[in-house]
């Protein structure tokens, strides 16, 4: 099957066609993302109403672009999926009602997706990884990790008590001066730093639940910066290395945490699967490979590009739903915030629950 996929929820308007096959292989025929980051430079960070704006001058074109690239006319595909959520509720307005438009007027059914499913299935998509695995979700908005045991049956085991870790990145660029998007920026400044000068926090260190929680170590290195501003480049590159070294321990024990819980919950995981622009992070990366050889099982990190929020991931997880008959009325209402645990799944149709691990 063939579906277009509508992804609007933040600062990237994007559109691709993705193809699943007989077997459930998936096949990306485009995958088209325009990102906003020079409208929202200035700013520090993305500012709604200007997101909302940029996507409604460029989405028309941006699908377009995929249906062409793809090689598809709209009669050809069998569903049209868009990110309903969570994210800036401008944003997500856009990107639903134009699936909706294409959906009613080439009667084609609708999958309103979560967009934190959609990053929690492309590991699917890239590697056909089988349920159960273990997913560490980070981005600017959200660091979770998660049983995922089927389309729709998802578990949590850990989540942040504050600040997501890629907003605690951006806002120590912010706090350091460097440019947006942060994350970037302060991975760049901490490969010629070093990590050991500043002593930082590890919260939540050696606890036996799978929680994060981040904001003490951002106020631990604001008090470390101003101990001894104004900051030479080498103070900064120092902060940043230290910051960085920081998270990367709290990922790794947090994970060690996190994959004792889903084993004693679940069994053991195919594999540890990372998603969100976090999984970028070339540190975090081989931290997470390392959480993976202690566990005994494979790593499964897919390509940057499908890390960061894009529309392959939103046509892939239309199309994973629509191969159980999931759909969604062209009624279905946008939200600004949408927990994964409340996303319904195949159980709730009647002689589909065979078809789970598909």
């Amino acid at each position: 099957m063939l579906v277009l996929g509508i992804e609007t929820t933040c600062d990237e308007t994007a559109a691709a066609v993705v193809e699943r096959g007989i077997e459930g292989r998936g096949k990306i025929l485009s995958n088209i993302v325009l990102s906003q980051v020079t409208e929202h430079a200035a700013f520090g960070g993305v500012v709604p109403e200007i997101a909302a704006r940029a996507h409604v001058e460029a989405l028309d074109r941006i699908v377009g672009k995929a249906m062409t690239e793809a090689g598809k006319s709209f009669g050809q595909i069998d569903g049209i999926a868009a990110a309903a959520g969570p994210g800036l509720i401008g944003g997500v307005i856009v990107g639903l009602t134009t699936a909706k438009a294409i959906a009613l007027v080439n009667n084609k059914p609708l999958m309103a997706i979560n967009h934190l499913e959609a990053h929690a299935l492309t590991a699917r998509l890239t590697a056909g990884i089988a349920f159960p695995y273990c997913l560490f979700l980070a981005s600017g908005g959200h660091t979770q990790i998660l049983a995922v045991r089927g389309v729709g049956d998802y578990s949590l085991i850990g989540t942040t008590l504050d600040d997501a870790i890629g907003e605690a990145f951006d806002k120590t660029a912010k706090l350091l001066g460097l440019g947006f998007p942060g994350g970037p920026q302060v991975e760049k400044e901490a490969t010629r730093g070093n990590a050991t000068r500043f002593t930082l926090p590890r919260p939540m260190h050696g606890r036996t639940e799978a929680d994060f929680s981040l904001s003490g170590l951002k106020t631990a290195l604001r008090l470390e910066a101003e101990k001894i501003g104004p900051l030479s480049d080498q103070d900064v590159a120092d902060l940043c290395a230290s910051f960085q070294q920081a998270v990367v321990e709290v990922v790794h024990d947090r994970l060690r945490a996190g994959m004792k819980v889903f084993r004693g919950r679940h069994g053991t995981p195919t594999a540890l699967v990372a998603a969100g622009g976090v999984a970028a992070n070339e540190a975090i990366r081989k931290i997470l490979q390392r959480v993976a050889f202690e566990a005994g099982i494979k790593l499964e990190v897919p390509p940057a590009a499908l890390c960061t929020d894009n529309g392959a991931m939103i046509a892939w997880a239309g199309a994973e739903r629509l191969a159980l008959g999931l759909t969604d009325p062209l009624d279905f209402a946008p939200r600004a915030r949408w927990p994964l645990e409340e996303i319904a799944g195949p159980q709730t149709k009647p002689g589909l629950m065979s078809e789970q691990g598909a």
